[in-house]
């Protein structure tokens, strides 16, 4: 054995030929966290830039600080309503690392400087343009609704958030069972929702589901509600549409009261493009936190890209991470974008091989941060999860730091709704394969930890469909009441509630729901834009639907509840692998065993078999305990409730025949 092998090389017989690779970005990694504990003395003291600039009280000396990192700027100025908006009053002074401040006494500003004062530099840059900005660590911005101009806001409330009896530990939850949302769409009135109402409707309605654990998406400040979220201006401000910083901070606590961590969909691969109210060129450059010139473009997303190899990037996103977990209480972060941050194409390429990973196109200095990144997030709080939102399959991104690898805790299993929507958008129903679907769901390393899904928000948005909206179509609109008879609402019922079981037991170690996809929203997601009149009609979520017992959103909202019961109670996303007992391509019917549980899905169109004839593990009795054909989930009742099977023997082994229902899943225990 070779010496001082990392132990991710050492597990991975494919990753001999690039180990040297491997190693060298290892390296790069201790020879940074070295550089700083010597600087800083701990990444965690490293992360404080959050405590230092921007606007700060100090009631020791009975003033306001006022910081901003602008090492190409010649002239810098702060001003507000506080000072009648005088841009010339208030000079600050710049010192030999590029940090400009100035110390506003209560006196000076007559105590009108205070909690909820707008506030913005005036900023002359390299380049020789004066402008109005908004400091880069300012914690509220808001908008004027008259001008439409945003404008930072000073935000230091008289008391502090009381977090006392806030005791929750992420780690009290098994496997992530993940409830993506939005907090501006959460509400089924056309406006945006807010953080509480969300704290009031929906963690309730969260919880009796059965998730553990919400992601909450657009937290940091954007000025284009329709970017999603994903255009961050501001990255240290929650956004105010939706209410204020303690609004967002009592829905975490009652969060944590109800059991529920809270993880956040941060942006740290690109930031909005806008001057007026983000920090592009904040200081009359465009190398401040971007590659020069052309290379600090995404041109993909039209937006900026950071450069991770310089220390004051690294200074602003690790601090931007501590902030959110000891500020917010956040229990982890949903990174965007990660394959985007780790390669110079930004994966728009094929990945047909290991050593296509480790070319000329990745972006080591993106691979360097994830790994400062994930190295602070579990020193700052040690049960915060991590998951990398990464499609190309960068191997070694879930191993350890210390074994060689990047230390997110989870990536998402990214081919699993593309799967899904090749196979509804492309291929007939007799042609669907099972071995394909077998393989796609088992298609990770044991020791990558995945959580799987089979649509996120990305496939609800307009340009794409929903696995509903694809089944179903314009019938959703027309025949999903329960005394309206339609096959395509018969077919798109039962492979939405298939589709979702088959990944839900076999995809990965955690799961993700897109909210409203839970009873199948009929309802693609459009933001308020000229093109539609600025109408909210598709940003929001018709809760109404599924609580209409006259309507088939209640069977698949009934299915989904009792889906995640039966895996919170047997431990399904525990289990690793599943065990293929059966592909029987002509019927179309798979047989696994995940958990201990037997899990039958008979994907054909039309054959139903009485008697057939399946294998089973142990000898014994079999009873069903989920059967999606049930009529309380929409399906016709062909199978009775509780039906139990003894094993016969066939070919020496255990065996059970059961009434084999076309387009239905099935899962049966073992009766002791």
């Amino acid at each position: 054995m070779e010496n001082n092998i990392l132990p991710v090389i050492e597990s991975d017989e494919w990753l001999r030929p690039v180990a040297s690779e491997i190693e060298y970005r290892h390296n790069l990694y201790l020879d940074r966290i070295h550089q700083i504990e010597r600087n800083s003395g701990s990444i965690y003291d490293f992360a404080n830039a959050h405590l230092f600039y921007g606007v700060r009280r100090d009631d020791h000396l009975s003033g306001w600080w006022v910081r901003e990192f602008l090492p190409g700027a010649k002239e810098v100025s702060v001003f507000g309503d506080w000072n009648d908006w005088n841009r010339e009053q208030f000079s600050m002074k710049k010192d030999e690392w590029g940090v400009w401040s100035i110390f506003l006494t209560d006196e000076i500003t007559n105590g009108k400087l205070q909690h909820k004062s707008l506030l913005k530099l005036n900023i002359l840059g390299a380049d020789g343009v004066r402008m109005d900005r908004i400091p880069v660590y300012i914690k509220r911005v808001v908008q004027d609704e008259t001008t439409k101009d945003f404008n930072g806001q000073v935000w230091e409330p008289a008391t502090s958030f009381d977090w006392s009896k806030d005791d929750f530990m992420m780690n009290s939850i098994v496997t992530p069972i993940i409830y993506e949302a939005h907090i501006g769409m959460a509400t089924e009135e056309e406006k945006v929702g807010s953080y509480v109402e969300f704290t009031k409707n929906m963690l309730p309605y969260i919880k009796d589901l059965g998730y553990n654990t919400v992601q909450l998406m657009a937290v940091a400040e954007h000025p284009y509600y329709g970017s999603f979220g994903y255009h961050v201006a501001n990255l240290f401000a929650p956004s105010s549409r939706f209410g204020t910083p303690e609004e967002l901070k009592t829905l975490i606590k009652e969060a944590h009261n109800l059991g529920l961590g809270v993880i956040m969909d941060v942006v740290h691969s690109h930031y909005v493009k806008n001057t007026a109210e983000g920090f592009n060129r904040m200081d009359g450059t465009d190398f401040l936190y971007s590659p020069e010139g052309e290379k600090g473009n995404q041109p993909h997303w039209d937006s900026k890209l950071y450069n991770y190899d310089e220390p004051r990037v690294q200074h602003l996103l690790l601090s931007n991470l501590k902030y959110w977990l000891e500020e917010f209480h956040f229990d982890g972060f949903r990174f965007d974008g990660v394959t985007s941050m780790i390669y110079h194409h930004h994966g728009y390429t094929d990945f047909g091989s290991y050593q296509s990973f480790f070319g000329d196109g990745v972006n080591r200095s993106g691979i360097t941060y994830l790994t400062l990144a994930n190295k602070l997030v579990h020193e700052v709080k040690p049960d915060a999860i991590t998951i990398a939102e990464e499609v190309s399959g960068m191997p070694a991104m879930t191993a350890t730091i210390t074994d060689g690898g990047i230390g997110f805790n989870y990536r998402l299993a990214m081919a699993i709704p593309d799967f899904w929507i090749k196979y509804i958008k492309d291929v007939p129903d007799e042609q669907w394969n099972l071995q394909e679907m077998w393989d796609v769901m088992s298609n990770r390393l044991e020791s990558t930890k995945t959580i799987a899904y089979c649509e996120s928000h990305d496939q609800a948005l307009v340009g794409d469909q929903t696995i509903a909206f694809r089944l179903m179509d314009t019938d959703m609109y027309t025949a999903m009441a329960k005394n309206t008879q339609s096959i395509v609402v018969d077919r798109g019922l039962a492979l939405h509630k298939m589709i979702r079981l088959m990944t839900i037991s076999l995809g990965g170690d955690g799961y993700m729901n897109f909210m409203g996809n839970e009873f199948g929203h009929p309802e693609w997601i459009d933001f308020p834009r000229e093109d539609n009149n600025w109408s909210y009609q598709f940003a929001r979520r018709q809760w109404s639907l599924a609580q209409n017992n006259d309507l088939k959103y209640e069977c698949l909202l009934k299915f989904d509840k009792e889906m995640i019961k039966l895996v919170n109670d047997n431990y399904i996303l525990n289990a690793g692998y599943g065990y293929n007992l059966l592909n029987d391509d002509n019927n179309k019917t798979a047989v696994f065993e995940q958990a201990g549980l037997i899990f039958v899905l008979n994907w054909h169109s039309q054959n139903s078999i009485v008697d057939y004839l399946m294998p089973v593990p142990l000898h014994g009795k079999y009873k069903i305990i989920l059967n999606s054909d049930d009529t309380k989930f929409g399906g016709f009742g062909r199978i009775e409730d509780n039906s139990q099977f003894f094993t016969v023997d066939h070919n020496g082994k255990p065996h059970i025949k059961i009434y084999n229902v076309n387009r239905t899943a099935i899962v049966l225990k073992y009766q002791d």
